[in-house]
């Protein structure tokens, strides 16, 4: 089980090092401000489905309005999917992305 230390560096021009040096990156699911949902039902959307409080769906629904978008989950990509699903089963709109380093 030694090492070879005299390893040649992979030269390659394609290899993502952050992907290597980060290779467990959580996902993330995103919801985007729409002109359909009203601000109310962002909020009990988010209570409801994510089981949050009120403050923090609030806060949530605050960021989606203002900043246009905001996490509202992280984690393995396949639960990150099936969170944008249920989004889109809700009729917001959701997607999913890396989280940012």
């Amino acid at each position: 089980m030694g090492m070879n230390l005299m390893a040649a560096p992979d030269t390659r021009e394609d290899v993502d090092l952050n992907q290597s040096v980060v290779p467990d990156r959580p996902w993330q699911t995103v919801v985007w401000n729409d002109p359909v949902n009203l601000m109310s039902y962002v909020v009990r959307v988010l209570e409801q489905y994510f089981g949050y409080p009120r403050e923090v769906a609030t806060r949530l629904m605050l960021s989606v309005h203002h900043d246009g978008h905001a996490v509202v989950a992280e984690g393995p990509r396949e639960q990150m999917e099936l969170h944008a699903q249920a989004m889109h089963d809700y009729g917001l709109w959701a997607t999913i992305r890396k989280a940012p380093q």
